[in-house]
């Protein structure tokens, strides 16, 4: 197998050079998927299929860096549509290859439960506007769908823990690595504007909360993002947008956290709390 070529600088130019050399991420479209190499170097870890037609592109591109295509597990860090895309299409390619989820997620991985529909009224840009056609169906992956550890361990990866992260979905985990201070955080925070069809196309890099139109449980929401920024973490790469390092990881992280009401949360909105506290009385 070959080397791991990244860097691990958070100042690098190429945005894979900010995570440590053993985890890289590819962009698919609007969605991220990560890939993580076991301790040993013998494979890899796919988290999340990002979006439809992904399939090839993503094991070329583990081919390309880990010297395997085929990987241990996949792991999803919610069920959304733009994380398990690619799903089917990869676990035909890949029959043995096992699939985890937290268990909270998996009626909408069995085809027992849909998503709650998108809300184009949180404003913001095209891509919340477009909310509606967004597909929610839940999808059914029946036997091959299997319920994360209680424990909080990773199937592979002895060195990293998932976090229950809820908000953006009942079931959503994030995955974090002590050692080091890597963060996988999914869709609990993002690291850029969602919402805004100019912001995803640039991927210009800033901190903001979880998709506004795609996040039914804010007060979940809110909790998640200060569970994950008393991590303090290191580096992170999220579902949506470039990865992020150092200073402006941790700095950003804090301000979202303290300010999530004001900067995070929705004026208005079908799943915004009645109950909400106008953050500037």
């Amino acid at each position: 197998m070959q080397g791991y070529p990244n860097s691990g600088s958070p100042d690098a130019k190429r945005p894979e050079d900010r995570l440590p050399e053993d985890v890289t991420y590819l962009r698919t479209k609007i969605s991220n998927v990560v890939m993580i190499g076991l301790p040993d170097k013998s494979g890899w870890v796919l988290v999340d299929a990002g979006m439809p037609g992904s399939a090839a592109k993503i094991l070329k591109a583990a081919r390309d860096y880990f010297g395997l295509e085929k990987p241990s597990a996949i792991l999803l860090t919610h069920g959304h549509f733009d994380h398990v895309g690619s799903l089917q299409d990869l676990l035909e390619l890949l029959p043995d290859v096992p699939v985890y989820a937290h268990e909270l997620e998996l009626p909408f991985l069995t085809g027992r439960a849909d998503y709650p529909p998108g809300d184009p009224t949180v404003g913001g840009g095209l891509m919340a506007a477009s909310a509606p056609l967004y597909p929610n169906k839940g999808i059914d992956l029946g036997r091959r769908i299997l319920a994360l550890p209680a424990d909080g361990s990773v199937p592979f990866l002895p060195q990293w823990r998932w976090l229950h992260t809820p908000g953006h979905s009942e079931g959503h985990i994030s995955l974090f690595r002590s050692a080091d201070g890597t963060l996988v955080a999914g869709d609990a925070f993002i690291t850029v504007k969602q919402e805004s069809a100019l912001a995803v196309l640039t991927q210009r890099r800033e901190i903001h909360g979880p998709p506004t139109y795609f996040t039914p449980n804010w007060e979940a929401a809110r909790t998640s993002v200060a569970r994950l920024a008393a991590l303090r973490p290191t580096s992170a790469v999220t579902g949506h947008g470039e990865p992020m390092a150092g200073t402006e990881l941790t700095q950003g992280l804090e301000r979202l956290s303290h300010d999530f009401d004001k900067v995070a949360v929705p004026a208005s909105g079908r799943y915004v709390d009645s109950a909400h506290i106008d953050p500037t009385q």
